[in-house]
């Protein structure tokens, strides 16, 4: 078959977010998938979606069809492959690796309860997972009805158009048998079959950065690590004349990958359709009549009446606000200003007859203060009509972002008891501090290079300051 009319799409897929393993950026991995011809590339990062936005962009930029998806960690250590199928998918992958995280009990990696997935299955593809899932470990075990219950069990969650069996093949020993055992599993049970490659490098020569990774994460040097180390060289982005050759005993299993491709269409980047949490006003009121009232009357005791620049502003600002519908977001974040308000009045930090917009808990900072909503109500401490800031670049009329970037920093004395205060008001499933991922820098990855190629730390020569004098003044 002429390789340009193979459609394949590679659905199992790890970035250097599949942390100290993957060794390629999703830049590279799409512009590989793209220069390729892949129909489809999934994204499927270790029990994260770091990545995931990131990994749309580049994508888009290289004109290749993108899939949000994971590896997930499941109880007991096995992996299965999920994929977004739709928003309502994303919105249940997302729920999952948040529950991953919270409710296990392991200390090294999240571990998924199996008992979660029929509760989120809705808009999620799911394949059986690499060498490391539960059914190809079952039928390797000799425990075929195990994995048979298995698989009926997946297929229950998912439904039989939703759960594939997932063929791998890197030419590792044990390949092609663990593959026959899956496809003739796969037919007994009336399953689709997939193939993937488990990439987890765009090009083949990544194969020693990947192998100098794994070894950084398991601390040891390369010598040590044979048996953690993947067998060969194989693990990057294959083209679909040899993915098809590979599998050339099960073409459907390539034509699967670009059906389950064409299913996906959840594209990060315009369907996220995120909406912002309802807020509820006082009897009487609604969102923006209330948040108009508190901005009137902070303002007669700011400027002493309401000119004309400031009824101008105002009305321009809750037009924007109507049309972008945001007057529920900023409420939100008044209650949190005045929750900040609360705290420090309590520590004796401030005096509860002084008005907020007078002296608001946290500052504002960035694009925000252009709003003269956000000084009235709290949100910033910077009088947008006295600097003349253009409201432009925060709120302009035809805004394209699904959010606005509001960030408040409070002073340090009150962020323990405001952080506990938040989560008592909101609840803790609907509060939550957000995490970052440290990322390399030239000294680290030189020193971690340097410890897993065994070379030993020398310090620096001393400078010619520091040298003896051998020549007198």
């Amino acid at each position: 078959m002429i390789e340009s009319q193979i459609k394949y799409a590679e659905l199992h897929c790890h970035s250097h977010f599949s942390f100290k393993e993957g060794a390629s950026s999703v830049e590279a991995l799409a512009n590989r998938a793209s220069e390729l011809g892949y129909v489809g590339l999934a994204l499927t990062d270790h029990d994260n979606l770091s990545g995931a936005m990131q990994f749309s962009h580049a994508c888009q930029s290289a004109g290749i069809h993108g899939i949000i998806g994971a590896e997930v960690t499941v109880t007991g250590g096995d992996h299965i492959t999920l994929l977004s199928e739709s928003s309502e998918g994303y919105s249940n992958l997302c729920k999952l690796l948040s529950l991953s995280h919270i409710l296990s009990t392991s200390q090294q990696t999240p571990e998924l309860d199996l008992n979660l997935l029929p509760k989120h299955a809705d808009g999620l593809i799911m394949l059986s997972g690499c060498r490391k899932g539960e059914i190809p470990r079952l039928l390797i075990e000799g425990k075929h009805i195990e994995a048979q219950h298995a698989a009926q069990r997946y297929a229950e969650y998912f439904g039989v158009d939703r759960f594939f069996i997932e063929m791998q093949h890197n030419l590792v020993k044990g390949d092609v048998r663990r593959n026959i055992k899956l496809a003739t599993l796969a037919r007994h049970l009336g399953l689709g079959m997939v193939a993937s490659n488990n990439a987890h490098y765009h090009i083949r020569q990544l194969h020693q950065l990947h192998d100098c990774l794994i070894s950084i994460r398991e601390r040891k040097s390369l010598e040590e690590t044979h048996r953690e180390r993947r067998a060969n060289s194989e693990f990057f982005l294959k083209s679909p004349l040899e993915m098809s050759i590979l599998f050339d005993e099960w073409p459907d299993a390539i034509q699967n990958t670009a059906e389950i491709a064409e299913r996906c269409n959840f594209n990060l980047t315009q369907d996220l359709k995120y909406r912002f949490p309802e807020y509820e006003p006082p009897e009487g009121y609604s969102p923006e009549s209330y948040l108009k009232k508190l901005c009137y009357e902070a303002a007669r005791r700011r400027y002493g009446s309401i000119t004309n620049l400031v009824d101008t502003r105002l009305k321009e600002e809750f037009r924007l606000i109507k049309k972008h519908k945001l007057a529920g977001f900023l409420l939100h974040y008044h209650a949190i200003v005045q929750l900040a308000r609360k705290v420090m009045i309590d520590m004796g930090l401030s005096h509860p007859e002084v008005p907020l917009e007078e002296r608001p808990p946290g500052r504002g900072r960035g694009s925000s203060v252009a709003l003269l909503i956000g000084y009235l109500i709290g949100l910033s401490h910077i009088d947008p009509l006295k600097y003349d800031l253009s409201l432009e670049r925060f709120l302009p009329d035809d805004l394209m972002t699904i959010a606005l970037d509001i960030d408040l920093d409070f002073p340090r004395d009150i962020r323990e008891r405001l952080i506990l205060a938040i989560h008592q008001e909101w609840g803790w499933d609907r509060a939550a501090l957000t995490g970052m991922h440290s990322r390399y820098k030239i000294k680290g990855a030189i020193r971690d290079l340097g410890r897993t190629l065994g070379l030993q730390a020398h310090r620096a020569p001393p400078t010619q300051a520091s040298w003896p004098c051998l020549f007198g003044s």
